[in-house]
C-alpha cells in the first residue's frame, strides 16, 4: 500500500505581480493658488512716479494632458511632455489718487495663462519625483476705462516661460495624485505708457510697463489611459 501513488493536489501556479510603470497618455484637473506678480510706475511732471501696484494672491485652476515614458519600470527615470491650461482670479490696482486727482490704471488683466513643459523625474515604483520647465503664455482683458486713455494700449497676450517640480503618487493603476510648484515669467506690458489726463473726467489714466511674474502652488488629479 505503501507503494502506490497518492493523489495529491497539484502545485498552485505562480502568477508574479505586475509591474507598475508610469508610462502612458494621462489627463486630469488641478486648483491652488497664484502669488503676486511684479508692479509697475508711471511718472507724472508734477507728482513722480506713481505705482500701478502689483497683483495679488489669487485661485488658479484648470486641466492638463500628457505623457509619460519610464525608461525601467518599477524604478528609474521617467520623461514626458505635458500642457495645461488655467484660469485665474489675478486682480490689480485700478484706481487711486494723483495728488488730489483721480487716477485709473488701464494696463490690462492676466484672467488665464498656459504652458507647454517637459517634464523629468525618477520613480520610486508608485512615487514619482520631476522637475518641469518650459514655453508659457497668457493673456486678459482690459478695464472699460480704458476708452478714456489716448496712448497706445498693449494688446493683451503675452509669452515667456516656466519651470518648477513636484511629487506624484499613483493611488491605483490608473488614478494619481500630484502637488506641483511654477513659476511663471509673461513678457510686460508694451503700449505707449504715462500718464494721461483726460478733462473731460478730470481723471488721469495710466499705463505702465507692468511685468506678470508670479508662483504657483497646486495640487491635482490624474488619469491614465491604458498602454495595453
Amino acid at each position: 500500500a505503501a507503494d502506490l501513488p497518492r493523489r495529491a493536489a497539484p502545485p498552485p501556479a505562480f502568477t508574479p505581480v505586475p509591474v507598475f510603470t508610469w508610462t502612458g497618455f494621462y489627463a486630469g484637473v488641478n486648483a491652488g493658488a497664484g502669488f503676486g506678480g511684479g508692479g509697475g510706475t508711471v511718472t507724472d511732471a508734477t507728482y513722480g512716479p506713481v505705482s500701478l501696484g502689483s497683483r495679488n494672491a489669487a485661485f488658479v485652476g484648470g486641466g492638463q494632458i500628457g505623457y509619460n515614458y519610464q525608461v525601467t519600470p518599477g524604478s528609474g527615470f521617467v520623461v514626458g511632455v505635458e500642457a495645461d491650461i488655467q484660469g485665474t482670479t489675478f486682480g490689480q490696482a485700478r484706481s487711486g489718487l494723483v495728488g488730489t486727482t483721480s487716477f485709473y490704471d488701464v494696463g490690462p488683466s492676466l484672467d488665464w495663462y498656459g504652458t507647454v513643459r517637459g517634464r523629468l523625474g525618477y520613480a520610486f515604483d508608485r512615487f514619482l519625483v520631476y522637475g518641469t520647465g518650459g514655453f508659457a503664455y497668457g493673456g486678459g482683458s482690459t478695464p472699460s476705462n480704458a476708452s478714456y486713455y489716448t496712448g497706445t494700449l498693449p494688446g493683451s497676450f503675452r509669452t515667456g516661460w516656466t519651470a518648477g517640480g513636484g511629487v506624484e503618487y499613483a493611488i491605483t493603476e490608473r488614478l494619481s495624485a500630484r502637488v506641483e510648484a511654477l513659476y511663471v515669467s509673461l513678457a510686460r506690458d508694451g503700449g505707449s505708457g504715462g500718464l494721461v489726463y483726460d478733462t473731460a473726467t478730470s481723471a488721469y489714466y495710466g499705463l505702465g510697463r507692468r511685468s506678470a511674474d508670479f508662483g504657483v502652488v497646486r495640487a491635482g488629479l490624474n488619469y491614465r489611459f491604458s498602454t495595453d
